[in-house]
């Protein structure tokens, strides 16, 4: 193991010195830690965490390079170091308070990120979507309330996207185009091979009324390289609340799909008065080479479950889907996509119950609940 850190680091301290240019070759002469040797400083600066590494990118030149992702990232492969996943929280209204950043091998260092860009006619920005797609920070769409509309008390659906990228020095959001649909309350989930993300279905939902709101069954597919949305083939029916993944060869052929599951179709009411909206039990799956969608059944009978938990989705090295979890009160249930059952593997010290907002996310192989909170892995 010290001959392949030694010859990891060494290959890109080399890199350094070729990239800085004859215009830097006196920074080249300085170490990256003076008395020790570049191979040795670049793992020493490699083990840091991220709070740590944020704030020392700007000590030097040589610093800001190595501790870039264009070079920590090679570097950490060639040490055979796991991936390192952080946990990004985001309050019930990013666009006033800020977001952070935990890095669980630091878990008592927080590092806040700036807020949302805000208009000032706008504020209660809530069921927006958070996921991570390599070094970026994504926030789509929700829904808000615009002090010049009438009545206040419903919300809009937004179109907006913001992305903020982990490996700039100084972190910002930058504003992307606007989804071609405004939703909140729906499926996303990042493209394959990191290109972009995929949205479906959502609309508007209060946080207070939930069951007042709209839906739509649109999907929409956003190209990171050409930087625009394009439209892909709509659901089968409308279908907000939902959760979205990526499943590596589960389509026939073992083409990728995108799913959707859970989620809510329409209302009813109770005793004619009280509104209640009507839960979905089945999914559906977009074909990423075929585009056409395909309906599964109801993954549970009735009575077993009210609705679909949250979903948490566990993923290989190389980013693809290997288990998909739901948190169901206190129980952690797998799914198995052979019987189109959720099969209970494990009990929670804690149930949480259905009107309590809770995080289900996978960190480093490992399920993580954060109760009362939103969240995003990356």
């Amino acid at each position: 193991m010290a001959s392949s850190s030694s010859s990891g680091a060494g290959r890109v301290a080399g890199t350094l010195a070729l990239r800085r240019g004859s215009a830097a070759a006196a920074a080249a002469a300085a170490s990256l830690i003076p008395g020790l040797p570049d191979d040795v400083a670049a793992v020493i600066l490699c083990l840091l965490t991220f709070p740590d590494q944020s704030r020392l990118r700007a000590t030097s030149r040589a610093w800001r390079l190595l501790l870039s992702a264009a070079s920590l990232l090679p570097l950490r492969r060639s040490l055979r170091l796991p991936r390192r996943h952080l946990l990004c929280l985001f309050p019930t209204d990013p666009s006033l308070t800020s977001p952070i950043l935990l890095d669980p091998a630091a878990p008592t260092a927080w590092w806040p990120l700036p807020p949302l860009p805000c208009s000032p006619q706008l504020y209660g920005l809530a069921n927006f979507a958070a996921l991570a797609v390599g070094r970026h920070l994504y926030v789509l769409g929700g829904s808000r309330f615009d002090a010049r509309s009438y009545p206040l008390g419903h919300p809009s659906p937004s179109t907006a996207a913001y992305r903020l990228d982990l490996a700039h020095s100084r972190h910002y959001w930058e504003r992307l185009p606007d989804m071609q649909v405004p939703r909140g309350s729906f499926a996303c989930a990042p493209a394959p091979s990191g290109s972009g993300v995929i949205v479906a279905g959502g609309g508007s939902r209060h946080p207070t009324f939930p069951s007042n709101g709209s839906r739509t069954d649109s999907t929409e597919w956003y190209d990171a390289t050409a930087r625009s949305w394009r439209a892909a083939a709509s659901m089968p029916r409308d279908r907000a609340g939902c959760v979205g993944f990526v499943a590596h060869g589960a389509g026939d052929g073992g083409e990728d799909e995108f799913w959707v599951m859970g989620g809510y179709d329409g209302y009813t009411t109770l005793g004619g008065v009280v509104p209640n909206d009507v839960y979905c039990r089945n999914a559906v799956a977009l074909g990423l080479w075929s585009g056409k969608w395909r309906e599964i059944g109801d993954m549970w009978e009735e009575g077993e479950r009210r609705r679909l938990g949250p979903v948490a989705a566990l993923s290989a090295e190389d980013g693809r889907i290997t288990e998909v979890f739901m948190l169901d009160g206190n129980g952690v249930f797998r799914y198995d996509f052979v019987s189109n059952r959720w099969l209970r593997e494990a009990t929670t010290r804690r149930r949480i119950p259905d009107t309590e907002s809770c995080g289900f996310v996978s960190m480093n192989g490992e399920l993580c609940t954060t109760p009362g909170q939103r969240n995003g892995e990356c």
